[in-house]
């Protein structure tokens, strides 16, 4: 069985002290593939590092996080830029629009946004969606970009069902963790409404464990539970439910 964590922070601080046997109990849940999203340009040389450790499982992403648009996002975005010219990534992610913590930079986030999904266009490289507090913001920048060429994933989602249609119709999967399995996630009360060639699998790790972990640093090796409640869900067995999702993800990533 071969799990697919589409949306891990693996290089993340908060595995300094463990991240070889963290990774390595992923890898013996089923996990042996993990997508890794960009932050800014701080992150890159852990990215690289955890690329040189683990090179047959880790994916890296190259983008600028909209929590991290501040005054000096024209040189982030260059940054981002110079590296998605420089070599291969596998995605233009995190980017998006949070409104959640602060609103001072929404205009710079939503150019932001645009500026990365044209790069993503211009590469053939699915876009990886990061959305707090922000659907309709997000949902007017993709219907003025929307075309062939932009496809990825709206990463931890958690909207409703009229929202799920509305991401899966601009090309999008949606990235499910460990909001899935809390007591008032409310995504579980529709999902089975749809299809599951539309879901991807994800932690976000080292944030938002999945019960029975709630409130605790998250890992990707707890990617299983979010498997054991797609399973509920709809009615598959984890073996099914593990390949539809890595094909997803396959399909993507295009690896």
């Amino acid at each position: 069985m071969i799990i697919t964590d589409t949306h891990t922070h693996l290089y993340s601080e908060q595995f300094d002290e463990d991240r070889n046997e963290m990774v390595q109990r992923a890898i013996n849940a089923g996990v042996s593939r993990f997508f890794i999203p960009a932050i800014d340009s701080t992150y890159l040389n852990a990215m690289l590092d955890l690329e040189k450790k683990f090179p047959n499982n880790t994916f890296l992403m190259m983008g600028l996080h909209p929590t991290h648009v501040k005054e000096n996002v024209a040189k982030e975005l260059a940054f981002v830029k110079e590296w998605l010219d420089k070599r291969n990534f596998y995605a233009v992610g995190e980017i998006g629009i949070d409104l959640y913590w602060d609103k001072t930079f929404l205009k710079q986030q939503q150019l932001a946004f645009k500026t990365q999904i044209e790069w993503a266009k211009e590469k053939n490289l699915p876009i990886i969606i990061h959305c707090r507090d922000a659907f309709n913001e997000i949902f007017e920048v993709l219907e003025e970009m929307k075309g062939d060429k932009l496809f990825g994933i709206f990463h931890c989602f958690t909207g409703n069902l009229e929202q799920a249609k509305k991401a899966i119709s601009y090309n999008m999967k949606l990235g499910i963790g460990g909001v899935v399995t809390f007591k008032n996630g409310k995504i579980d009360q529709f999902l089975n409404k749809i299809p599951l060639e539309h879901i991807v699998l994800e932690t976000d790790a080292p944030y938002l464990a999945p019960t029975p972990f709630r409130g605790k640093r998250n890992e990707s090796s707890y990617i299983t539970k979010v498997l054991d409640k797609l399973a509920d869900i709809y009615n598959l067995s984890p073996q099914e439910i593990a390949e539809i999702t890595t094909q997803n993800s396959k399909n993507i990533f295009g690896i």
